[in-house]
């Protein structure tokens, strides 16, 4: 068997310590700084090319600040993301627009991510006029109507306004928006959440379609465990601007050691009823930590089922290790 070419090897994605904090100030007039909020605290990891990386935690955990500094969005505090080798952070002119033509993104809420003032020809076509990848405004209709087929919509609704589509319409248009400038990675932030559940399955399978005909990238933020599970090839758990738990899809839903992994698994509904009324749920004490000021050792202490159990220092005192427990499956726990 002949070995990959090195290109072939690297990662499509590396994140390397990737820290995001947000001042937080105090006064109207003469704004003084009180502190931050640590929302991305240091967090790396890879994504190979053609594959899809799930990420998972509680509201506020970072998710969304994660996926956004990662394009660019947000200005990171420190740290680096490389998208095919070239460094999203140090780009600036041609480089930078190049790589944002690669990397796009689909919001979580398809109301608020369209411009309610344009048309969906105008939205749509913008990628392709800022990219030049159509020379002319006929050139670029005719690529738009080639889109709005592609995510299943009427090409006969191009002169449309985004109020005139449903949410599961309009998420689609978000979807062919981020098709316009042939991106290879794609972040889907939470795409599903804000639709009916009889929509979700549809535009999941979408995104599954269009990955395997255009070779895309993902890294797919969600609330849903059952659903990531499905389209995800691995998984990583955040908590509190960290991630503690890393490992392929079905060997973290059958083996999660972190415990606040076992903890969002086992909050997650059941269809059997027999297997649901057996399953014992992880109830977790209190609120989650403000981000301004993090427990110190490891974060989840606090509200930890085993710090509580075992009383082990090391948990209230020093930072767990972010290591390899077997082949694949990292986690950062002193009892894992």
């Amino acid at each position: 068997m002949t070995s990959l070419p090195p290109a072939a090897k690297t990662p499509l994605v590396q994140v390397e310590n990737l820290v995001k904090h947000f001042p937080v100030t105090q006064g109207l007039v003469l704004q003084r700084k009180v502190g931050m909020i640590r929302a991305v605290d240091g967090i790396s990891f890879t994504i190979e090319r053609g594959e899809t990386l799930g990420m998972v935690g509680e509201s506020g955990c970072g998710k969304t600040t994660t996926g956004r500094t990662l394009l660019g969005l947000y200005p990171p505090t420190s740290g680096r993301a490389l998208i095919e080798e070239q460094d999203i952070f140090q780009a600036k002119g041609a480089q930078l627009l190049n790589i944002r033509r690669k990397a796009q993104i689909i919001f979580q809420d398809p109301y608020a991510s369209l411009n309610p003032r344009w048309t969906v020809n105008d939205i749509i076509g913008e990628p392709l006029r800022v990219h030049h990848l159509r020379s002319s405004a006929a050139e670029r209709t005719e690529r738009v109507q080639e889109l709005l087929q592609l995510v299943g919509l009427n090409a006969q609704h191009i002169n449309r306004f985004p109020h005139e589509f449903s949410g599961g319409q309009r998420q689609r248009i978000g979807i062919a928006r981020a098709l316009a400038s042939q991106p290879v990675f794609i972040v889907c932030d939470e795409p599903i959440s804000a639709l009916d559940v009889s929509i979700q399955a549809q535009v999941v399978n979408l995104l599954e379609d269009l990955q395997d005909q255009f070779g895309l990238t993902y890294l797919f933020i969600a609330h849903d465990l059952s659903m990531v599970r499905h389209i995800c090839d691995r998984v990583a758990v955040m908590y509190l601007g960290l991630i503690v738990e890393m490992a392929d899809r079905n060997e973290l839903y059958e083996n999660p050691l972190h415990p606040y992994s076992q903890a969002l698994l086992s909050a997650a509904p059941i269809p059997d009823p027999k297997k649901s009324r057996a399953h014992q749920r992880t109830i977790l004490s209190g609120d989650v930590p403000s981000p301004i000021n993090p427990p110190s050792g490891c974060r989840f202490h606090p509200r930890c089922p085993l710090a509580e159990q075992r009383k082990n220092p090391a948990c209230r005192e020093v930072a767990p290790e972010w290591r390899e427990v077997c082949s694949g499956h990292w986690a950062a726990c002193h009892e894992a």
